[in-house]
């Protein structure tokens, strides 16, 4: 079967009479045919919709394909309101889909990020035709990795977002005045352009100074505080009881929203429902084998998967059984499939996280060293000073920004290099470890003023002695005691990593990581106010009474 027909911008009118346009892709012949459904507010035939989702392949293997335009957005009509309207408009859209010439009823959804979330909230909205959901590289809790991490503003992608989607909002406000909407969109991006060259660093930091310059909806994490209530459109943690679908998660490990995919999946399980987990050496627009400083080996590549084919079409393979004509899933059915980094291979497992993995404590030591003994005399603090106007640099990491700012594994020699970073290492390891969890970090910390950041990072060191990060994390001490230590706990997130025998393992410990997020002024002040800054004495006690650590998920040999 190699024919298609494209239809393009057929409308669906929704239940407050907006009319949104998608494309629909119909395979050759009569059908009827199942449905692959996505609602994207990024233009329905933008190039980023093949790197998570081959439309052309899936109607030749027999399913008809709609790729919408969400309200606000492109061809469809209504006000761009981020995240506000997609539960509602994904249970018509369903709806609607499931009722056009050649369909057999059945739906499915299909997407990635922002285009995975709308199918959250189309099947938390429970319409009878949807069938099975494949939310890719999408979020759980949004106060975990989309808004705020650990308390703190992700600055690094919730600024060039926000003002990317500005152009399409500023083509419709200005398309009958060509003099403003040139003059509106030539000072739009030169914000974007100059996020990198100190606009990220605008403050406040909470109400950023760009989105009113140029009147774009403002962050959610702003108006979350202000209308708690509205942040349950954007939220899926705590929901997914509500949602009695199979599931297709992918992921990557340095990808914006990978504990969030992990965090979907773990309780999709918990609900016993059938889930089926992929997580890659990727970020969250590059599944390829290469990723920051790291080849990963061709195997890793979405393309690849170790001889396993495309993941788009096991991802199609996946949607035969639940929603076409292939043999149907039993409830308890979901595979998981890991690549585990160091030794570069794809392991089949039936869970996560892994029931085998044993928690293991490298405690931070004097003369910065990280042993597994804990220290059984009192050991000097560390300190540092963190200026916030000389903050550290984001390298590398779970990244999704201007790209200045690549993701993935990179050289940590600059960062380390400076003094406000403290680093703990191993002696080299005897044999290999395999680290295959969630990490988390314990500190035992003071600060002398009323607030400030926690940042910890786990990196590998190879046997030439050039450092890597493999996952990191933040927490914000909003009210803090100055000169009291308090013991802090900093969430790493999950990887899944051998520390080849030869390596060792390093510990950064610092108080930011700008632009990825926010700086702590070290005032106190709200976010969404603060504008001034005064320098932190930091400390991290290493002693029997406070023993600061990493917690890391060990696999037993």
């Amino acid at each position: 079967m190699t024919e298609i027909q494209i239809e393009f911008d057929v409308p669906a009118e929704m239940r407050d009479g907006t009319v949104l346009r998608a494309d629909v892709y119909r395979p050759g012949g009569a059908g009827p045919w199942p449905v692959l459904l996505s609602r994207m507010p990024y233009g329905k035939q933008t190039p980023l919709m093949s790197i998570v989702f081959d439309a052309p392949a899936a109607a030749r293997r027999g399913f008809m394909v709609v790729i919408q335009d969400t309200r606000g957005r492109f061809a469809s009509e209504g006000e761009w309101d981020p995240w506000t309207h997609e539960e509602s408009d994904g249970y018509d859209t369903v709806r609607w889909a499931a009722a056009l010439p050649g369909s057999n009823g059945s739906v499915g959804m299909v997407g990635g990020s922002y285009f995975g979330h709308t199918q959250w909230m189309a099947a938390l909205s429970k319409p009878p035709e949807l069938k099975a959901i494949a939310p890719l590289i999408t979020w759980s809790d949004p106060d975990d990795g989309l808004w705020t991490r650990g308390g703190a503003i992700e600055l690094g992608v919730t600024v060039p977002w926000s003002l990317l989607q500005g152009a399409d909002t500023l083509m419709r406000r200005h398309g009958t005045d060509p003099a403003t909407l040139v003059s509106s969109l030539g000072g739009l991006v030169q914000d974007i352009d100059g996020l990198s060259h100190g606009g990220y660093g605008e403050l406040p930091a909470g109400r950023f100074p760009a989105f009113a310059r140029h009147d774009l909806p403002e962050l959610g994490y702003e108006r979350s505080r202000r209308e708690p209530e509205w942040a349950r459109f954007c939220t899926v943690s705590g929901r997914h009881d509500e949602v009695d679908l199979p599931t297709f998660q992918l992921s990557g490990w340095y990808d914006i929203f990978s504990q969030g995919t992990l965090d979907n999946f773990t309780a999709m399980r918990r609900a016993d429902r059938s889930a089926t987990l992929v997580m890659g050496p990727w970020s969250h627009i590059s599944w390829r084998h290469v990723l920051g400083d790291v080849n990963f080996g061709f195997a890793a590549h979405s393309d690849f998967m170790g001889m396993r084919g495309r993941v788009h079409d096991m991802q199609l393979d996946w949607f035969q059984r639940t929603i076409g004509d292939g043999e149907p899933l039993e409830p308890d059915t979901g595979k998981v499939l890991l690549f585990v980094m160091g030794v570069n291979q794809w392991r089949e497992e039936t869970e996560w996280p892994l029931s085998r993995a044993v928690d293991k404590d490298f405690h931070l030591r004097a003369d910065g060293r990280l042993t597994p003994e804990p220290p059984a005399v009192a050991e000097q603090a560390e300190e540092f000073v963190y200026d916030p106007m000389d903050p550290v640099p984001t390298t590398g990491g779970a990244l999704l920004m201007t790209d200045e700012f690549r993701p993935g594994p990179l050289d940590q020699r600059d960062v380390e290099a400076r003094e406000d970073v403290l680093v703990f290492t191993t002696e080299p390891l005897a044999e290999d470890t395999e680290v295959t969890g969630r990490v988390k970090a314990i500190l035992f910390a003071a600060t002398d003023g009323p607030s400030t950041d926690w940042v910890a990072r786990l990196c590998d060191v190879d046997e030439h002695g050039i450092s890597r990060n493999v996952t990191d994390g933040i927490v914000r001490v909003r009210e803090a005691t100055p000169g009291d230590p308090a013991e802090h706990v900093v969430d790493l997130w999950s990887t899944s990593i051998v520390f080849r025998a030869g390596h060792r393992i390093r510990v950064q410990i610092t108080s930011s990581n700008f632009p990825r997020w926010d700086r702590n002024l070290n005032t106190g002040e709200p976010e969404d106010t603060a504008t001034t800054a005064r320098t932190a004495r930091q400390q991290i006690f290493h002693d029997p009474t406070r023993p600061s650590r990493i917690i890391l998920p060990v696999i037993p040999a």
